[in-house]
């Protein structure tokens, strides 16, 4: 299965604030896997979003939120997990790989 079809991505940026949102089917695998690898960015760039763990509802997902200055340098925090992830693509925005 395609990756970015298991873990579906959406980057918003607006001012003061971006989010990324991180679908997947539910399974305690990608569970796992995606705070894994949260957790690791967390701890390289010692950063502090905001994260909601939606993985028990119909929908399950990871929100991941910074708010006020801190949003200017999310996207490089956004950009690794989603490196991590070896996620290629959003529903927003590409994402490079380097």
């Amino acid at each position: 299965m395609d990756r970015c079809q298991e873990i579906i991505a959406n980057m918003k940026m607006e001012e003061c604030y971006s989010g990324l949102s991180l679908s997947f089917d539910g399974s305690e695998g990608l569970k796992k896997e995606i705070e894994e690898a949260i957790n690791k960015v967390i701890e390289q760039t010692k950063m502090s979003p905001v994260v909601f763990d939606n993985s028990k509802d119909k929908k399950p997902a990871f929100y991941i939120e910074f708010g006020d200055e801190v949003y200017r340098d999310s996207g490089d925090f956004f950009t690794l997990v989603l490196k991590e992830l070896k996620i290629d693509k959003c529903v927003r925005e590409i994402v490079e790989n380097s």
